[in-house]
């Protein structure tokens, strides 16, 4: 593999979780036109963008419950991160309108604190945004910018009555370590509002699969907003603010908007909407994982179809696929359920009864009885979640 020097052009990306050190040798290989990276405590992903880092999972790691941490995706919007994160002094700073402002290490968050651990799916807003027709600007992810992971750590509900948190709170802001590269570019504060922070489930994580997260994914905390888009999940987090009045920042306001009532953020490239909220909770989804597209196949075989479902939080009860356009739909068996806020795989057992191409559809349906549309756009790429169609060739 060729080196590349991306201690300069990537320089924010590699890092240690204790003191300074050089930056490593970085990897990287170009197949395909797409380039492939191993950043420090990664294995090979694909490149989107060296500053900030982006790099997006391989499918073939969704043929498992748990996304292993060296190839989890990496998603960040600021360039100027910590090369390095000192777990003895690192403090966690709570305040705003609470009794006593507190500071938290993270021996404290470990010790003075009940554990709580939740399978949750982390998922770009943006994931597969490179599919939409007509194409719309933003990283072009394919359907590899998300992950599905154990997080461990503290209820935020902990944390607000640790700190005291005044009745009249309406929102929580959170911010990280990461900071903007210019005065003029806003930093980056998300929000949740206040009963929605204090629900029980959203929690701040310091293990991930039952180890300290990456620094690439946030070390050495990491707000966990189950059933929601990963931009409220704020990593290297350091800073949390709770409000008495709706908070304004730019990220909140400005940033991340969706058509509102809209359930799959949809509009028209004829006609876009006017009235706009901040994207919030996941849709109904299922993707193929396996075989690649355009695939051979045998007549009168078996072939192992297998792929991922997820929504925001009812829970996934089928997954169907139809070889017929549509016209008809047969279910797919469904692995163990492992948490509503989990992604749930499936399997189904596709035979070509004769040579040709074959273009097979899935969907999935929620506990809520929703499902998946047969189209779906919007200007900005996010909550792709239409009917997915795998090409195969019957031999």
């Amino acid at each position: 593999m060729k080196k590349i020097s991306f201690f300069i052009i990537f320089s924010s990306a590699f890092f240690s979780c204790t003191t300074p050190t050089p930056a490593p040798d970085v990897s990287s290989v170009t197949t395909s036109g797409e380039q492939w990276v191993k950043a420090d405590g990664k294995d090979s992903l694909l490149l989107l963008t060296d500053r900030p880092p982006n790099l997006e999972t391989p499918l073939k790691y969704f043929l498992q419950d748990y996304t292993p941490n060296s190839v989890f995706f990496v998603r960040w919007h600021l360039s100027g991160l910590p090369t390095s994160v000192d777990a003895d002094t690192f403090r966690l700073r709570v305040g705003g309108n609470v009794t006593k402002e507190v500071t938290l290490s993270l021996n404290d968050l470990k010790t003075k604190f009940t554990p709580y651990t939740i399978t949750a799916l982390c998922q770009c807003s943006g994931n597969s945004r490179s599919f939409f027709d007509p194409r719309v600007p933003g990283g072009q992810w394919k359907n590899g910018a998300m992950g599905n992971a154990k997080w461990t750590g503290v209820k935020m509900k902990d944390i607000l009555a640790y700190a005291g948190a005044k009745a009249n709170s309406k929102e929580v802001s959170f911010d990280g370590l990461d900071v903007p590269p210019l005065p003029t570019i806003a930093d980056f504060v998300k929000s949740l509002d206040y009963n929605h922070a204090n629900d029980g489930e959203v929690m701040i994580a310091y293990e991930m699969n039952g180890e300290p997260l990456p620094l690439l994914n946030g070390y050495p905390l990491k707000l966990v907003v189950p059933g929601w888009f990963a931009t409220y999940w704020v990593g290297m987090l350091s800073n949390i603010q709770v409000h008495a009045k709706p908070f304004e920042g730019f990220w909140m306001k400005k940033a991340y908007m969706v058509p509102k009532d809209e359930p799959n953020g949809n509009e028209s490239p004829d006609s876009l909407a006017t009235n706009m909220e901040p994207i919030s909770v996941m849709n109904v989804r299922s993707i193929f994982v396996s075989p690649e597209p355009n695939q051979i196949i045998k007549v009168g075989e078996q072939t192992d179809v297998q792929g991922v479902a997820f929504d925001g939080g009812y829970g996934i009860t089928k997954v169907e696929l139809s070889a017929d356009s549509g016209k008809t739909w047969l279910p797919a068996q469904l692995d163990p359920d492992l948490g509503k806020y989990s992604w749930r795989r499936w399997h189904y057992n596709f035979t070509a009864s004769q040579k040709g191409n074959y273009n097979l559809h899935v969907k999935a349906t929620n506990a809520k009885g929703q499902t998946q549309p047969l189209q779906q756009w919007n200007r900005s790429g996010y909550m792709r979640n239409e009917i997915e169609i795998l090409p195969l060739k019957a031999e």
